[in-house]
C-alpha cells in the first residue's frame, strides 16, 4: 500500500485573508513575534501497491481536485506502507 501526504498551500501572490486572521489572533493572545501566516491544507490517501503509477496517479487528483492550479500550489509525498 501507499501512503500520501498532500500539502496545499495558496500560491504566494494570493492574498491569505485567513493567515492574516490567524496571525491577528496569535497577536491578540500575546503572541506579538509572529510576522507571518498562510493557511493551507493537509490530507493523507492511501493507495493500493496495484496502482501502477502512484506518482503520476496523485499529480492527476491533485491538478484536477485536490488543488485549484489557478490559486494553489502543491507538494506530496509517498510512502509505501505495510498494511496492518
Amino acid at each position: 500500500m501507499y501512503k500520501v501526504k498532500v500539502y496545499i498551500t495558496l500560491r504566494e501572490s494570493v492574498l491569505d485573508p485567513q493567515g492574516s486572521a490567524v496571525k491577528q489572533a496569535l497577536h491578540s493572545m500575546e503572541f506579538k513575534a509572529v510576522e507571518y501566516v498562510r493557511v493551507g491544507k493537509y490530507m493523507e490517501l492511501t493507495l493500493p501497491s496495484t496502482v501502477e503509477n502512484v506518482e503520476a496517479a496523485v499529480e492527476e487528483m491533485c491538478h484536477r481536485l485536490l488543488a485549484n492550479p489557478v490559486i494553489e500550489d502543491y507538494r506530496y509525498e509517498i510512502e509505501e506502507s505495510v498494511a496492518q
